[in-house]
C-alpha cells in the first residue's frame, strides 16, 4: 500500500514539474535574453511575469509531492514513473499545434514505453541491500562535473540541449542529495546544503536554455536526464536491486529505454528533419531568443522596407 501511494504521488509530480516547465519555457521565449553576467536583471524578468511565476510555483508543487514520494518508494521506482512526464510534454506541444519531429516522436513513444515496461515490472518489489553515504556524495560531484561539460560540448546537441542536459544532471544530482537527506544520511546537513545548491545551478542552466531550443530539447532532455539518472543512483549507489526472472527483463528494458529516449532527444537532427536557418539574419541557432530578436530587428532596418520604394524611384527619375 505504501509503495503504491509513493508512485501516484510520483505520477501527479510529473505532471505537475512537466506543466510547470512547459509553462515557463513559453514565457521564457518572449522574455529579454537571460543571462548570468546580469543576474538580477534576468531574476527580475522572470519573477516579475505572472505566468512565469504560475509555471514555477506549479514546478514548486510537483517537487514537494516528489519529496513526499521518496520517503515512500525506492528512489528508481519514483523516478522511472516520473520519466513519463516527457510523454505530458509531447502531448502539451501537440496541443499547442506545433508539430513533432520523426525523431522527437520516436524519443516520445520509447520513453513511455519504457515507463509502461517499469510499471508491468512493479509486483515483483525492489530490495535495498543498505548503502552509506560515501557513494551518493560521490555521485553528486561527479554530476556537477558532467554538468559543466555538457554546457561546453552544447555545439554538437540540439539547440539548447547542452544547457538542458546540464540542467538535467544538476537537478538529478539534487534529487540524491534529496533522497540521501529524506533517508537520514550521515551526515544530513551535508545533503541538505547540497539540495538548494544543485537546484539553483540547475535553474539557471534551465531557463536559459528554454530561451534556446524547443519544448522537447530543452524541457524534455531535462525531464528524463533528471529521473533517468537517479534510476541509475538507486541501484549503483543506494543497494537498490532489479528483481529477478521476466520483472527483472522488464524493468531493465524500462531503464535502456528511457536512456535511447534521452539520447535522441539531445542528438541534431539530420536530413530533413533538420530545421531550416532564419535567412532574415545571422543570428546562431544557440543564441538567446532575446537576442535573436534584435539581431532580426536591426537586419530589417537595413532592408528598404516597401513604403520607400516610390520615393527612392522618385529620387532616381529626378538624378
Amino acid at each position: 500500500m505504501q509503495l503504491a501511494a509513493g508512485l501516484v504521488l510520483a505520477l501527479l509530480s510529473t505532471a505537475a514539474l512537466s506543466g510547470g516547465f512547459y509553462v515557463q519555457h513559453a514565457v521564457a521565449a518572449d522574455l529579454p535574453a537571460l543571462a548570468l553576467r546580469r543576474p538580477r536583471r534576468s531574476l527580475a524578468s522572470l519573477f516579475s511575469n505572472w505566468r512565469w511565476l504560475a509555471g514555477f510555483g506549479i514546478g514548486l508543487a510537483g517537487w514537494a509531492l516528489y519529496i513526499v514520494a521518496l520517503a515512500l518508494a525506492p528512489l528508481s521506482l519514483v523516478q522511472a514513473v516520473s520519466a513519463g512526464g516527457v510523454g505530458l510534454l509531447a502531448l502539451l506541444v501537440r496541443v499547442r499545434g506545433s508539430s513533432l519531429s520523426r525523431r522527437e516522436t520516436s524519443a516520445v513513444l520509447i520513453a513511455v514505453a519504457s515507463l509502461l515496461l517499469v510499471g508491468l515490472s512493479l509486483p515483483a518489489g525492489t530490495h535495498s541491500t543498505g548503502h552509506t553515504s560515501t557513494g551518493p556524495l560521490i555521485w553528486v560531484g561527479v554530476s556537477v562535473l558532467l554538468a559543466g561539460a555538457a554546457v561546453l560540448g552544447a555545439r554538437v546537441l540540439q539547440p539548447g540541449a547542452g544547457l538542458a542536459a546540464a540542467g538535467g544532471l544538476l537537478y538529478s544530482a539534487g534529487d540524491v542529495a534529496t533522497k540521501g537527506a529524506v533517508g537520514g544520511l550521515h551526515p544530513v546537513v551535508l545533503f541538505a546544503l547540497l539540495v538548494p545548491a544543485c537546484h539553483g545551478m540547475a535553474f539557471c542552466c534551465v531557463q536559459m536554455s528554454f530561451q534556446r531550443g524547443a519544448a522537447l530539447a530543452t524541457a524534455g532532455v531535462t525531464t528524463l536526464l533528471t529521473n533517468l539518472l537517479p534510476i541509475a543512483a538507486g541501484l549503483a549507489v543506494f543497494g537498490e536491486q532489479v528483481p529477478g526472472g521476466g520483472a527483472g527483463v522488464l524493468r531493465w528494458l524500462g531503464f535502456a529505454g528511457a536512456v535511447i529516449g534521452a539520447t535522441l532527444l539531445t542528438g541534431r537532427e539530420r536530413g530533413g528533419d533538420e530545421p531550416v536557418p532564419d535567412q532574415r539574419g545571422s543570428a546562431s541557432a544557440d543564441q538567446p531568443a532575446g537576442d535573436q530578436r534584435a539581431t532580426r530587428d536591426e537586419a530589417a532596418e537595413d532592408q528598404p522596407g516597401s513604403a520607400d520604394l516610390p520615393a527612392r524611384a522618385g529620387q532616381r527619375a529626378a538624378r
